[in-house]
């Protein structure tokens, strides 16, 4: 048996991630495990999303942060990481500044990544291995700055966009009803509503929203649980979601903004449910990582 250690850092529009990964080999398995997951609330969408540049401030959280992740990654031994952003670097008109800055502070190389290859890495997470039917699944990562659908059928991707809308946009008022009718239309030319789909949740928010459910292991939210938990979340200000409900102060304001976009979601694709596997986009960068890694000791 070997043991080796990956690690993903994930630079989102709310927060920035780092995943550390156990990978452990024996003579016929490739087992994934996750050792820890640091989660800072950097709020680069708040920027991004209002003035289209990151703020000195900003960067500034971000350099110290993956600093910290550095550190973190040098006492775990990590064999290998990789770091990506999305949404809000790619629309910060001084993005290429602040990831040449952070390399030069840090040594960490950030890489900006568009939608496309944002689903690529999503479909790599090894979601498609646990879909045990060949009804259709709608794979739905709801950030703070974009949406990305992907749509998986017999295991295999059939279609998938990435859609600027997203929970820190929304609360910024970037989002309108042209945004949400282009996702309709998408979602409607999928032509599965009767083929009783089911959505796979990924992001915090919907983690969360699992939580509070109090679901068991692999058991899906309904839609109807969906809009009872949106009504009892809603009830409360953000202040008293905080003080009442526990919430941090960073998902208790864009927890219902991103309710609204998987009730949507579900309401255009005819989904009744929502499966929460707790996996997403820092683990399909471990499972690419260690392909990689695995090429490269081939060769």
């Amino acid at each position: 048996m070997k043991l080796l250690k990956f690690a993903a850092i994930d630079i989102g529009s709310n927060a920035a991630r780092l995943l550390l990964t156990n990978v452990v080999e024996d003579d016929e398995n490739v087992i994934f495990r996750k050792s820890s997951l640091v989660r800072m609330p950097l709020r680069l969408g708040e920027d991004a999303f209002s003035t289209g540049v990151l703020s000195e401030q900003r960067v500034e959280k971000l350099i110290k942060t993956m600093v910290a992740y550095k550190n973190l990654m040098e006492v775990e031994d990590v064999v290998a990481y990789r770091a990506c952003a999305t949404s809000a670097m790619r629309e910060s008109a001084n993005a290429h500044e602040v990831v040449e800055l952070v390399k030069e502070k840090t040594g960490i190389q950030i890489e900006v990544i568009d939608g496309k290859r944002e689903a690529e890495i999503i479909y790599a997470n090894g979601i498609v291995e646990t879909l045990n039917d060949n009804n259709p699944y709608i794979y739905v990562d709801v950030g703070g700055g974009s949406t990305e659908i992907t749509l998986f059928q017999e295991s295999c991707i059939k279609a998938s966009r990435s859609f600027d809308i997203g929970t820190i946009r929304m609360l910024k008022g970037k989002v309108g009803k042209p945004d949400f009718e282009e996702v309709k239309q998408w979602v409607k030319s999928l032509g599965i509503k009767g083929q009783n789909p089911k959505i796979i949740g990924s992001g915090g928010n919907i983690n969360k929203l699992n939580k509070i459910a109090a679901k068991a292991d692999h058991e899906p939210l309904t839609y109807q649980e969906i809009k009872e938990l949106y009504k009892f979340i809603d009830y409360y200000s953000v202040e008293e979601r905080i003080k009442i409900l526990g919430l941090n102060p960073d998902r208790a304001d864009v927890i219902i903004p991103a309710i609204k976009i998987y009730l949507k979601v579900m309401k255009w694709s005819g989904a009744k449910e929502v499966i929460v596997p707790t996996i997403g986009v820092s683990d399909g960068i471990v499972r690419m990582l260690y392909k990689e890694y695995r090429g490269m000791k081939k060769s």
